[in-house]
């Protein structure tokens, strides 16, 4: 068969279990050639060779039961950054990007900023970061060993080894420090949510808290504002119907200018303070 038509059998077979059937067609069988999306497109009419049909076909069956195509291929584009991604953390997310957008804007002011991502998975939030602001003090935590793994490696591979990354529970590993930006996506899904068993292939502890999904925001929300200095913002992350909750938890913590943003779809998606 020819690639146009290795692209039309695989749209149909993934249908089913993706909202973007066409595009996950188009990124594996590029990833199987070692090729570009675009060069694909040039190639549409060659055949495929049997021994990456065989590869490929291994792929798409394997997306039709819903894993991840960033878990297929090994990577994931966020930010400006091409990240290494394993089952051992969460895919990133394109709506994640609205912490980072907004937390520089945070920082614009501070000259030699301190910050710190809490659960940082993948690095992909701390990263971004470490990336816009060279002179940052980048600290990244996470409880899993496996996962700080995965954001080393992506710190090395990106040349932001001067990122620090460090294990234990959200601010546990930050005591004594002070900070002009605190960030976080934590777990916040509800674990009776109806869409959860489509995420079964990523790490369950990092999507949902096991209860109403707002444990660990309120952990943070109450141990983070400590660490925070004058001026210092803490963002947080959340499900879409959890703005209003989170907007509580931060004026309970005593942080002021408190305010809520939306992603590109119109839902709430991310809320933060100020210490005063």
């Amino acid at each position: 068969m020819t690639l146009t038509e290795a692209l039309a059998w695989a749209t149909q077979r993934i249908g089913a279990a993706s909202d973007s059937p066409r595009q996950d067609a188009e990124i594996l069988l590029a990833h199987q050639l070692g090729l570009s999306r675009g060069q694909l497109f040039t190639r549409l009419r060659e055949p495929l060779r049997a021994a990456d049909a065989e590869a490929f076909e291994d792929l798409v069956a394997r997306r039709a039961r819903q894993l991840p195509v960033a878990y297929l291929t090994g990577e994931k584009g966020f930010w400006t950054l091409l990240l290494k991604v394993t089952p051992a953390v969460l895919v990133p997310r394109p709506e994640t990007e609205l912490l980072v957008e907004w937390g520089l804007e945070c920082l614009q002011a501070c000259e030699l900023p301190q910050v710190a991502d809490l659960g940082t998975g993948s690095g992909a939030i701390a990263l971004a970061l470490a990336s816009e602001r060279p002179e940052a003090a980048v600290i990244a935590t996470d409880a899993s060993a496996e996962a700080l793994a995965v954001a080393r490696g992506n710190a090395a591979d990106l040349g932001l080894e001067r990122v620090q990354f460090r294990c234990g529970h959200w601010c546990a590993p930050l005591e004594g420090g002070r900070f002009d930006l605190i960030v976080s996506n934590p777990p916040y899904i509800r674990a009776a949510d109806e869409h959860l068993p489509a995420l079964r292939h990523e790490p369950l502890s990092a999507l949902t808290d096991g209860a109403d999904g707002l444990q660990c925001l309120r952990e943070i929300a109450a141990t983070a504002p400590v660490l925070l200095r004058p001026g210092g913002w803490l963002l947080l992350e959340h499900g879409y119907d959890q703005g209003e909750a989170v907007r509580g938890l931060l004026r309970q913590a005593g942080l002021a200018d408190i305010a809520t943003r939306r992603d590109l779809g119109g839902q709430e998606r991310a809320t933060g303070g100020r210490q005063p």
